[in-house]
C-alpha cells in the first residue's frame, strides 16, 4: 500500500524546521530516520498532512556529555 498524499519539507536549519512544525501543528510529523513512521504511513495507520524531514540538519548531529550519560543525535 502507498501512503496518503502529504506535503514534504526538508528544512535546511533547525529554525526553519521549528517554524514549519509550529505552522502546521498537529497535522505535521517529524521524519528522523523513517524506521517507524514510513511503514505506518504505508499501511495508512498514520496520515500526516505534512512531513518535516530533519535528517540533514547539522544542528542535530552531535555527541555530547549529559548529566545522565552521553547525548546522541544522528
Amino acid at each position: 500500500m502507498k501512503p496518503a498524499n502529504f506535503e514534504y519539507f526538508a528544512p535546511t536549519s533547525l529554525a526553519e524546521a521549528l517554524a514549519l512544525l509550529e505552522q502546521h501543528g498537529d497535522e505535521a510529523k517529524v521524519l528522523a530516520g523513517g524506521q517507524s513512521l514510513m511503514p505506518l504511513m504505508n499501511m495508512r495507520l498514520v496520515r500526516p498532512k505534512v512531513v518535516v524531514d530533519i535528517n540533514r540538519l547539522s544542528e542535530l548531529a552531535y555527541i555530547s556529555p549529559g548529566d545522565s550519560g552521553e547525548r546522541l543525535a544522528p
